[in-house]
């Protein structure tokens, strides 16, 4: 049964009917539609998380993040990465998505961007590394998404999961002053400024960088 479900849901997201990038149906609407149990729903969903095709992001929902299992293979060998390792891929890709997003952004991202802006600064006070590291990494994803390069989006969704497992080590220096960098970012992207996005990301990113730990290694 939770094959069937699995296979189900699979063909929504080959067909395009659940596209890349989106959140899916909750569980609830999915039990309604398929007419399967809970738990079915559940076992098939986890199934296509490992497969690389979905990604659950606290908070938000489930996203699809691939028509295919490549990506998960991509993410299964991002996982054997050192800090150091994590550190560099995500400023690359951070960087050049601030940079793109500050030119193509909509006014509907710039709204999204400042309400997930806020939810991350929400999170900080609440001690809860899960959700810090979920809220963080959304408002990161929807900067992505503002690139409205789909290939862009695919790329860095099937990475969420590793991303996330590293930023659960990660200890902020200074929580204000990283909340005022996300600020910053945000409001770079807004005033369709690239270099002063790029600045932000790189302010981000600096206190990790300058102790990535010894040899990079986690």
């Amino acid at each position: 049964m939770i094959d069937q479900a699995a296979a189900r849901f699979q063909e929504e997201i080959g067909s395009g009917r659940w596209p890349v990038g989106e959140r899916i149906p909750t569980e609830a609407q999915l039990v309604a539609q398929f007419g399967v149990g809970r738990n079915t729903v559940r076992e098939a969903l986890q199934s296509l998380v490992h497969a690389g095709l979905l990604s659950r992001e606290q908070g938000r929902g489930t996203f699809v993040i691939s028509t295919s299992g490549l990506t998960g293979s991509l993410a299964r060998e991002l996982a054997g990465g050192s800090r150091r390792d994590y550190l560099e891929l995500r400023l690359a890709l951070d960087s050049t998505a601030a940079s793109l997003a500050a030119v193509r952004r909509s006014e509907s991202d710039v709204e999204q961007l400042r309400e997930l802006r806020d939810r991350r600064a929400a999170s900080g006070s609440t001690g809860d590394a899960d959700l810090k590291a979920s809220t963080d990494l959304a408002l990161h994803r929807a900067i992505v998404a503002a690139t409205h390069n789909p290939l862009y989006l695919q790329l860095y969704s099937s990475m969420i999961d590793v991303f996330a497992g590293h930023m659960r080590d990660e200890e902020e220096a200074d929580e204000d002053q990283a909340r005022r960098h996300h600020h910053e970012l945000v409001e770079a992207i807004a005033d369709g400024n690239p270099d002063r996005a790029v600045a932000a990301v790189a302010a981000i990113f600096e206190p990790f960088m300058q102790d990535p730990g010894p040899g990079g290694a986690r």
